[in-house]
């Protein structure tokens, strides 16, 4: 396939952002900036993934994706392998559903309209280059353009004090991260005297270095991965940044950096440290243990539905690193650690998304989003209670849901590799978060609430409750397709295009 081709989803997110832009301008203070725009953004989304699929078809056809040219001149920027095609579909799925559940949301908060579709093409597109980086240069450039865009749709609603607030502690800590991970990357350059990852692995092979020093670079680089991932200890950002701002982008923040962290985490351990690898997963053992409990323990005490799913969301994130600290260059079979990582991410997308659509209605009708409001919901809403408790059971892992699936995988590739305590601890950690998720759940089905007046979604926001749901139960009961995508994507290449 040639180079065209291969960037068709980037190019095609690329066009339709600037194509938004510049209707921006022209429709400037016009009602169709708000009508029209959004359908466009989305209708770009659904173009690109559409592209990706295409890319993906036209790869195993001819079994090959990125292709190398020049290799004498050229230096590797971006694989397009399976796995960059797989987030590619997580980043057009992302913006396609976050920009359809916000419609209503920034046309009722902000005369901005148009902006708003153009920021999440964009943080888009950054999501696409980043989990497709092969290079520690394309790495750091994809993220700060994916940190950029989402401190400006973080504090989008320049008038509401909180919203500005959260974008400025996000930005301070995102700068911290990012020059303490650089570091971690001079250190990388300065011991191999490459950018590139597949070079730096076989430098390091052939000349191995010390691995305590390996273990002060790793720790450096996770700190920039794992602000984006909302690991801890580099979690702090995320509580006030979620609930500061506008909801839809919370929904944003909570799927689309994560994944894109979660895929370039993978290719630098995976494919640039795979020698090390008893050294860095005792490092993620440790940081995934910290992130689930952290984060389920702190979430039991939260009043606001925002803060409450921020600090699920980094228990999330805990769970998913279990399935990389699993991962060696050995591991074979359904539980590679990988591959689980996959199917759990994309489980969790339309979980995750799910349960924000729902915060979203709830917020557009009742103008709050504190969780006592959410007493007596079953008699105004029968829909959006049921789908709120399926998704609630999906992000504990209960069958038949797709987070079940996910955590199977995980845990499963944990204890494939001996690693008892760490899916243990997991195992627990779950049992803990069925409190908070179930404490909600108690006031939807069973308080008596103020007003008892119906709440009904609309036809958009209904349809996308009911396909979040749809995938988040079909990823259960009809599985297999879904297992052997996260198998066929767990393949990732060092550096091809």
């Amino acid at each position: 396939m040639n180079d065209v081709l291969l960037l068709l989803p980037e190019i095609i997110i690329t066009v339709v952002a600037f194509a938004l832009l510049t209707l921006d301008i022209l429709w400037k203070g016009d009602q169709r900036s708000g009508v029209i725009l959004p359908w466009l953004a989305v209708a770009g989304s659904i173009l690109a993934l559409a592209a990706t699929m295409y890319v993906w078809w036209a790869g195993a056809a001819s079994n090959t994706y990125g292709i190398a040219t020049d290799a004498g001149n050229f230096v590797p920027m971006l694989a397009v392998d399976t796995m960059a095609l797989f987030f590619k579909v997580l980043a057009a799925l992302t913006i396609a559903l976050v920009g359809l559940s916000a419609v209503e949301y920034i046309n009722a908060r902000t005369p901005f309209r148009g902006e708003f579709y153009i920021l999440t093409m964009l943080a888009g597109l950054s999501l696409m280059l980043l989990s497709a980086a092969t290079n520690l240069i394309m790495i750091y450039l994809a993220l700060e353009f994916l940190s950029i865009t989402s401190y400006i749709l973080t504090g989008y609603l320049r008038q509401d004090n909180r919203s500005t607030e959260a974008a400025l502690k996000y930005f301070i800590y995102g700068a911290v991260a990012s020059g303490v991970m650089l570091y971690g990357f001079s250190l990388l350059y300065g011991l191999t005297g490459s950018v590139d990852l597949a070079t730096i692995a076989s430098t390091l092979s052939d000349a191995p270095v010390s691995p305590l020093l390996v273990v002060g670079t790793v720790v450096m680089i996770l700190t920039g991965f794992g602000f984006k991932i909302a690991l801890v200890p580099f979690h702090q950002w995320s509580p006030d940044a979620y609930e500061g701002a506008p909801t839809p982008v919370t929904a944003f923040l909570s799927v689309g950096p994560k994944a894109a962290g979660i895929a370039v985490l993978i290719r630098v351990f995976t494919v640039a440290l795979p020698a090390y690898s008893v050294n860095w997963t005792i490092i993620l053992s440790l940081i995934a243990i910290l992130t689930m409990t952290v984060g389920n323990l702190v979430a039991l005490w939260q009043t606001n539905m925002k803060r409450m799913l921020a600090y699920s969301s980094i228990a999330q994130a805990g769970y998913m690193l279990i399935g990389l600290a699993a991962w060696n260059s050995q591991s074979s079979g359904s539980f590679d650690g990988v591959n689980g990582i996959l199917l759990y991410l994309f489980a969790y997308l339309f979980t995750n998304l799910g349960v924000f659509t729902v915060a979203i209605i709830l917020e557009n009708k009742m103008g709050t989003a504190n969780i006592s409001d959410y007493a007596g919901l079953i008699r105004r809403s029968p829909f959006l209670s049921i789908a709120l408790l399926i998704f609630f059971l999906s992000l504990i892992g209960i069958p038949p849901t797709g987070g079940f699936m996910g955590k199977l995988f995980v845990f499963g590739a944990a204890i494939n590799q001996g690693l008892y305590v760490l899916a243990g601890i997991g195992i627990l950690n779950s049992v803990i978060s069925v409190y908070y998720y179930f404490g909600v759940a108690r006031l939807v089905f069973f308080a008596q609430g103020p007003d008892e007046s119906p709440i009904r979604p609309g036809l958009v926001m209904g349809g996308l409750v009911a396909l979040t749901l749809a995938m988040t139960l079909l990823i259960a009961l009809y599985g297999q397709p879904f297992i052997d995508l996260a198998n066929n994507s767990a393949q990732i290449l060092a550096a091809n295009f």
